[in-house]
C-alpha cells in the first residue's frame, strides 16, 4: 500500500501558520539588546560625560621628544567636547533603534563608531577634571599596545584552539607558564632568545596535556583548562618560593629583550613608537596576527582546519585526520600563548612573580569572543582592553576626581560589558568544545 503526497498548490503555505516564503521562514528576529545598550550608555554619556563635565580644557599631547617633527598638542574644552560627543552618540543609539524598527539589525561600523566616540567622550571628561588637565596621547597609544602584546597573543591562541573545536580555558596556566620559563631559562643561559624559544616549548607543552585529556580521552574540555591553570600556578608559585627566592641572581634575573627602532619611520609621531619601535616580542604580534589570518582564511590548511571546527564528520569523510589536526592546532596555540607569557618576564619587568599574568588569560578569552573567533577581530579587542588597563595608570598619576578603585576594576568592567554586549550576537565554529569520536 503506498501512499501519495500531493505538493501543495501554489501559494498555499506548507502548515497553518508557516509563510510561503522561504527567506521569510528563516529569518530571524532582530533583538533589542544592542538598541538598548548602546540607549544606555549614550544617556549616561550625555549626563556624565556632557552636562556634568568641567568648564575646563583637556590637553591631549601628540608628539614626544623623539619623533621626526612637532606635532602641537590638541586642546579640548571638556564641557563642549563632551556635549558634542555625546550628541552624536544619542545620534547613533536613535539610529539604531530606528533600524530595529525596520527589522534590520544595526551594523559593524555603528557599534565600532559608538565604542570609538564614547571611549573619546570618557577621555576627555577625566582628563578634563584632572589636577593635571594633560596627558601625553602618544605614550597612552603606545602604553596600550605594549600592554596588549600578552592579551594578543593568548587571543590568538584561542582562535587556533577553537577554530579546530577545542575550547582553551588554560590561556592563563599557558601564559604564566610561558613568563616563568622564560624568566628561569633566560637567567641561566643569559640569553632572552633562549629564553623566548623556551617559553613557547613550556606553552607547546601544556597544551599538549589539554589536547591529550581532551581529545583522546574525552575529559570535558573546561574542566581541563579550569585544572591546567590552577596546576601551573601552583607548580610555578612553588618553583618561585623554594627555588628562584633562593638564589635570584642565577635564576631570577632574565636580561631583556631592548625595543628595536627603525630609523626615521620610529620617528613618525603616534604611528612610530607603535609599529616601528618595538620589541621583538611586539614585532612578532604583528607578524603573529598577520600569518593566524592569512593562515585560517587563505590556504587549504585553514581550510581544513576550519572545516574540523564546524562540522568534524564531513571533515573525517573527506580524508582529514580530525583528532590529529585539533592535537596539532592546539600545541602550536600553546606556543603562541608561551611567546606571550614571556613578555611579562623578558619585557615589561625583569624578574618573574607569583601570579605574574594577573587573569590576563581569561581577558584574552574574552577577546578572542568579543573578536568574534578572528584573528584581527580579537586584535583590535586585546588593543580595547589594553587601553583601558593603560588608561587606568595614566589617569591616577594626573589625579582623576574618579575613584582609583574604578579605575583600577576598568579593564574587567571593558572586558564584561564587551562580551555581556556582544557575545549574542556572535557565533563560534559549532563544533566547539565538542570532542569526535571515530565512527
Amino acid at each position: 500500500m503506498s501512499t501519495t503526497v500531493s505538493s501543495p498548490r501554489p501559494g498555499t503555505p506548507r502548515h497553518a501558520g508557516a509563510p510561503d516564503n522561504p527567506a521569510a521562514m528563516s529569518a530571524k528576529p532582530v533583538s533589542w539588546k544592542t538598541p538598548v545598550l548602546l540607549a544606555a550608555f549614550a544617556l549616561i554619556a550625555l549626563v556624565f560625560f556632557g552636562f556634568l563635565a568641567p568648564n575646563r580644557n583637556a590637553s591631549f599631547g601628540i608628539s614626544t621628544g623623539e619623533d621626526f617633527f612637532q606635532l602641537p598638542a590638541l586642546d579640548i574644552n571638556a564641557f563642549a567636547g563632551g556635549i558634542v560627543l555625546s550628541a552624536l552618540l544619542v545620534g547613533l543609539a536613535a539610529y539604531s533603534i530606528y533600524l530595529k524598527t525596520k527589522g534590520r539589525p544595526a551594523p559593524g561600523w555603528l557599534t565600532v563608531t559608538f565604542i570609538v566616540l564614547f571611549v573619546a567622550a570618557f577621555l576627555i571628561w577625566v582628563v578634563g577634571g584632572a589636577r593635571t588637565p594633560s596627558i601625553s596621547l602618544a605614550g597612552l597609544i603606545a602604553g596600550s599596545v605594549t600592554l596588549a602584546v600578552p592579551l594578543v597573543f593568548g587571543s590568538l591562541s584561542g582562535v587556533l584552539c577553537e577554530r579546530v573545536g577545542v575550547v582553551n580555558i588554560a590561556i592563563e596556566g599557558q601564559l604564566l607558564g610561558g613568563a616563568f620559563t622564560a624568566a628561569i631559562v633566560a637567567s641561566m643561559t643569559q640569553n632572552p632568545f633562549i629564553g623566548l624559544l623556551a617559553a613557547a616549548v613550556a606553552g607547546a607543552l601544556v597544551s599538549m596535556v589539554l589536547a591529550l585529556f581532551s581529545i583522546k580521552y574525552l575529559v570535558n574540555q573546561i574542566i581541563v583548562g579550569v585544572v591546567l591553570n590552577v596546576l601551573v600556578s601552583g607548580v610555578t608559585g612553588f618553583l618561585f618560593s623554594t627555588v628562584m627566592q633562593e638564589d635570584s641572581d642565577r635564576y631570577n634575573s632574565p636580561p631583556g629583550l631592548d625595543a628595536i627602532e627603525i630609523p626615521v619611520l620610529s620617528s613618525i609621531p603616534i604611528i612610530g613608537p607603535i609599529l616601528f619601535r618595538q620589541t621583538l616580542v611586539g614585532y612578532l604580534m604583528y607578524i603573529a596576527v598577520l600569518v593566524v589570518w592569512v593562515g585560517l582564511f587563505k590556504t587549504r590548511w585553514g581550510l581544513r582546519v576550519r572545516a574540523v571546527g564546524e562540522h568534524p564528520q564531513a571533515a573525517d569523510t573527506l580524508g582529514i585526520n580530525v583528532n590529529a589536526t585539533r592535537f596539532w592546532n592546539v600545541t602550536l596555540g600553546g606556543a603562541v600563548a608561551g611567546i606571550g607569557g614571556s613578555f611579562f618576564t623578558l619585557v615589561a619587568i625583569d624578574s618573574f612573580t607569583k601570579e605574574i599574568s594577573g587573569g590576563r588569560g581569561f581577558i584574552a578569552l574574552a577577546a578572542l569572543i568579543f573578536g568574534r573567533w578572528n584573528p584581527i577581530g580579537a586584535f583590535f579587542a586585546a588593543l580595547l582592553f589594553g587601553f583601558a588597563d593603560n588608561l587606568q595608570s595614566i589617569v591616577t598619576i594626573i589625579g582623576t576626581p574618579v575613584p582609583s578603585q574604578f579605575m583600577a576594576m576598568l579593564p574587567y568592567l571593558v572586558t564584561v560589558l564587551a562580551v555581556a554586549g556582544l557575545v549574542g550576537k556572535s557565533r563560534g565554529p559549532a563544533a566547539s568544545g565538542i570532542p569526535y569520536v571515530k565512527g
